[in-house]
């Protein structure tokens, strides 16, 4: 079974202010740790990028946060909508790769993470959201989307892939 593993929106212009309050930090080693057993056994790892809006932005705003280890075999792409299925090429990139799992990890979970989580189980795919990897504005959002969704911890991840 082939896995890719999405992160989603962890970029400057959402996090660079949010550092401390939000813990990014903690949700950065989860997800870097995550994405290396991942890539270790060849399988996807895809870093999503809004660009919503980005002709007034900055694009050094736009930018992925230092944090996140971006290694050169990943994928990286844009989305200009909160499902990052919605008028992209995702769906074909997971297809093309016989791909079943996605795991899922990022920001905003009640926004983006959500949405694409949707996206792919409505697509046939199994989607489960990385417990400790996705991040909020909003303190009790995590918590309901552990509640309601299905999730992975990152120490089941090796004796999956």
């Amino acid at each position: 079974m082939k896995i890719a593993f999405l992160i989603i929106d962890m970029q400057k212009i959402f996090l660079e202010d949010k550092k401390e309050s939000l813990n990014v930090e903690s949700a950065c080693e989860y997800i870097n740790y995550v994405a290396s057993q991942i890539r270790s056994k060849n399988h996807l790892v895809i870093h999503v990028q809004d660009i919503e809006g980005a002709d007034d932005i900055n694009s050094d705003l736009l930018s992925f946060i230092p944090e996140i280890k971006v290694e050169e075999q990943d994928i990286c792409m844009t989305k200009e909508d909160s499902n990052a299925f919605w008028n992209t090429e995702l769906e074909q990139i997971l297809k093309g790769n016989d791909v079943k799992l996605v795991i899922i990890a990022g920001f905003a979970a009640e926004h983006c993470v959500l949405f694409t989580y949707n996206g792919a189980s409505e697509r046939g795919f199994k989607p489960v959201i990385l417990q400790n990897g996705i991040l909020s504005t909003k303190s009790d959002v995590i918590t309901q989307t552990y509640r309601d969704r299905n999730i992975i911890s990152y120490n089941v991840v090796p004796f999956i892939v």
